[in-house]
């Protein structure tokens, strides 16, 4: 087996990857860019297959203290009347909750203290400025070294994917995202979504005893010129539009800083996910739009099934190959229903079949990876 290993980026695939190298007695040295990640980011939707890595990685108890579990979702109308409640999939197993809503920046925080106390040395605020296929790298501080491994998990637009002449980049599919993180409203309990009116959708998901990010998708805009006030009236005037909890959630947009807009994206490295000793996980090999609420999960399955391979594989080019081959299919069928269900929507296709796609997908989820 391998003896050391660089992790490129601190997000889910990352930290999730380091604990189970560290474990396993490799040493690993985790380089993230960001200075402090328990500031960064809104909230976050896990299903039960990202619990179920969370169970095998021993953090599973503090990702559901720290977040808000539910196993049904609600369907809206515009104006707030519920027009139905479903019992939501238990991917993970009957044993896990179906949803576990939570501030990103806690699961980040949560994730690289597990890497530390597994042994993994973490360094914030560090980034990598050169990567080569033999494993060599050189950080921005001047570090240079030679790892056995080098697993690059530095999301959607990987500078390590693009240093190693991978072409494939994320394309948009032609919808904006607007997010706010704030505190809860004591009727929500469960992700409720409204599918039409003045957004294509409109949803919120409890991530604590008192928060909750909501979230509204809109045709893709160009808002960077817009100021954070700014931000903060658009979507204020977007989510004005509908009733029922989102009153109360609009009253409570008051911190622009709390706002954010995205676009959805998508992309599947074609072909091998690593050059030489250099392995893509996470948003740096794929990623699809959050229709299905399945990117932390596929990041945390990746370093599940990397690490598996990793540790039992005496050949690391046939564990990279392995892991490739084994993923690419599942990951790749999430990144497409996500693709489609958002397209349905753009196009206002009365005949789609969202309910068979999501039972094909929670069938496919409840397999173990």
């Amino acid at each position: 087996m391998i003896s050391s290993t660089l992790v490129v980026g601190g997000g889910a695939a990352g930290a999730a990857t380091a604990i189970l190298l560290a474990r396993a007695g490799v040493a690993v040295d985790l380089v993230e860019a960001t200075p402090d990640v328990g500031t960064a980011g809104s909230g976050i939707t896990l299903q039960g297959n990202a619990l179920r890595v969370f169970r095998e990685l021993g953090v599973l108890d503090a990702i559901l203290a720290h977040g808000y579990a539910f196993d049904e979702v609600g369907l809206r109308a515009p104006d707030g009347t519920v027009l139905a409640v479903i019992p939501d999939a238990r991917t993970g197993g009957d044993d896990l909750p179906a949803t576990v809503g939570m501030p990103r920046a806690v699961m980040a925080t949560l994730l690289l203290e597990a890497a530390t106390a597994a042994g993994a040395k973490v360094r914030t605020g560090t980034r990598v400025t050169e990567v080569r296929p033999d494993g060599r790298a050189t950080l921005d501080d001047g570090t240079t070294g030679t790892w056995d491994l080098v697993v690059a998990a530095d999301g959607l637009n990987s500078g390590v994917r693009a240093s190693l002449g991978v072409e494939t980049r994320p394309e948009p599919v032609g919808m904006g995202i607007w997010r706010v993180f704030t505190t809860r409203p004591e009727s929500i309990t469960r992700t409720d979504l409204v599918y039409g009116g003045a957004a294509y959708i409109a949803g919120y998901c409890p991530t604590g005893d008192d928060s909750i990010y909501a979230y509204l998708v809109e045709d893709a805009a160009d808002r960077t010129g817009l100021d954070p006030d700014a931000r903060l009236a658009t979507m204020r005037d977007l989510a004005a539009h509908y009733g029922g909890p989102w009153t109360e959630i609009r009253e409570r947009m008051t911190d622009a800083a709390r706002v954010n807009y995205t676009w959805f994206t998508h992309h599947l490295v074609d072909g091998p996910w690593h050059r030489g000793r250099v392995v893509l996980v996470g948003d740096a090999a794929h990623s699809c739009p959050p229709t299905l609420a399945q990117g932390a999960a596929m990041a945390l399955e990746d370093a599940s099934v990397l690490a598996e391979l990793v540790r039992d594989t005496g050949d690391l080019d046939a564990a990279l190959a392995s892991y490739a081959t084994r993923r690419r299919e599942r990951a790749g069928a999430v990144v497409a229903g996500s693709v489609q269900l958002a397209r349905w929507l753009l196009d206002h296709d009365r005949t789609a079949d969202v309910p068979g796609l999501m039972a094909r997908t929670s069938a496919l989820l409840a397999q173990r990876p």
